[in-house]
């Protein structure tokens, strides 16, 4: 199965931190990943002078969405194990960041699951990446492509 995944560091060495991920999650995957270019964004959610770096990753997996999003979330705590959000619940800047965006079109939504990331349609910095590495792809439930809800939300 076809997973992609998302990976943003706004503190510290910021190409160490993608790197050390990419290096990480590869582990996971079957076959060679396909990695996305790093591009340069604005944090999302909140305010920071610190701008975001994302990368996006394409791995063949075996593994249920629960194992990978465990398995992710591990790599994430063995980079940095900080909160990605203060103690009011915002947002706030963060050496690691690694979410499960989909995998191929499973559409799940349990307690420790939800696919495709619930809010990957309002991010450019999760569909650019999308664009490059998997431009056929369509979202399960809205049925557009990466390059279909990045027009929406420049519109």
């Amino acid at each position: 199965m076809k997973a992609n995944i998302n990976i943003g560091t706004n503190k510290g060495d910021r190409m160490a931190n993608i790197s050390r991920a990419v290096a990480l999650i590869s582990k996971l995957s079957l076959s060679a990943p396909k990695v996305s270019s790093i591009i340069e964004t604005e944090p999302w959610g909140y305010e920071s002078n610190n701008l975001f770096l994302n990368q996006g990753l394409e791995i063949e997996t075996n593994l249920s969405p629960e194992l990978l999003i465990a398995k992710l979330k591990e790599i994430e705590s063995s980079i940095d194990n900080s909160s990605h959000r203060d103690k009011y619940g915002n947002y706030q800047d963060r050496v690691i960041d690694i979410d499960l965006i989909y995998m191929d079109s499973l559409v799940v939504n349990t307690e420790s699951v939800i696919l495709p990331h619930p809010r990957m349609q309002y991010r450019n910095f999760v569909l650019e990446p999308i664009i490059e590495l998997d431009p056929e792809w369509i979202h399960p439930t809205l049925n557009l492509t990466a390059s279909q809800l990045c027009k929406e939300i420049k519109e």
